[in-house]
């Protein structure tokens, strides 16, 4: 693959989930039965699943080890329970890091009253842990590093006509959450859509600038093989 910037449409995302039991999933990358050679992760990010809870609706405990997953809430709460014995409810602006460690099994629910909808991030870890770590930023503020994967996420709430760096990378992932913004050169971007920033392409000079109220999280990603 070449030095690229590229759009990826949140309508082009990969059906999943289990619509039956109250959950719809748009997977950003290949994941279980949707296999694309050419879509498999970048640099470290190895999935982007947008989740959607109906009230009551969750995923069951399960089991994961070697991954440090970022969630970012986008409405409603989500309940998360581990099997350390943490419960907490995570809500928008608020970012919830799960460090997996050498294994780790967790609960996610939507117990609220109102539909959820949330982003999650996974990330492959550079240097693997032994013991699973969890924490939760109540509000973020600043940008939030994840050393053990190489990766620094940035939240940005640009008022229209502000500009955005993209991340300098080598690889980064730019995900719009709310509003609608556009690409130096006119592309435009609604909720949903990401950019990506793949194999050290230059970005010196492009923006993303914003054409309504915006909320934006930008992921600036090391070469996970360097």
């Amino acid at each position: 693959m070449g030095a690229v910037i590229d759009v990826r449409r949140g309508a082009d995302r990969y059906p999943g989930g289990e619509p039956d039991a109250g959950i719809t999933t748009r997977h950003a990358f290949s994941f279980g039965p949707h296999y694309d050679p050419d879509n498999l992760r970048l640099g470290p990010l190895t999935a982007c699943n947008e989740e959607h809870l109906a009230p009551g609706a969750g995923f069951a405990e399960h089991r994961h080890s070697d991954t440090e997953l970022l969630t970012w809430v986008v409405s409603g709460e989500l309940r998360h329970r581990d099997a350390e014995g943490r419960s907490t409810v995570v809500r928008p602006g608020d970012l919830q890091h799960l460090g997996a460690g050498s294994g780790v099994h967790h609960v996610e629910r939507n117990d609220g009253a109102e539909p959820l909808v949330f982003l999650q991030f996974w990330l492959a870890a550079r240097t693997p842990a032994l013991t699973p770590r969890y924490t939760l930023v109540r509000s973020l503020a600043r940008p939030y590093e994840v050393p053990e994967a190489g990766a620094v996420l940035r939240l940005a709430r640009p008022v229209p006509g502000a500009t955005l760096p993209l991340p300098a990378g080598p690889y980064g992932y730019v995900h719009v959450v709310r509003g609608e913004a556009e690409l130096a050169g006119g592309e435009r971007l609604a909720a949903g859509d990401a950019v990506r920033v793949r194999a050290g392409a230059d970005v010196r000079g492009t923006v993303l600038r914003s054409r309504t109220a915006c909320e934006v999280l930008l992921l600036a990603l090391a070469d996970p093989f360097a």
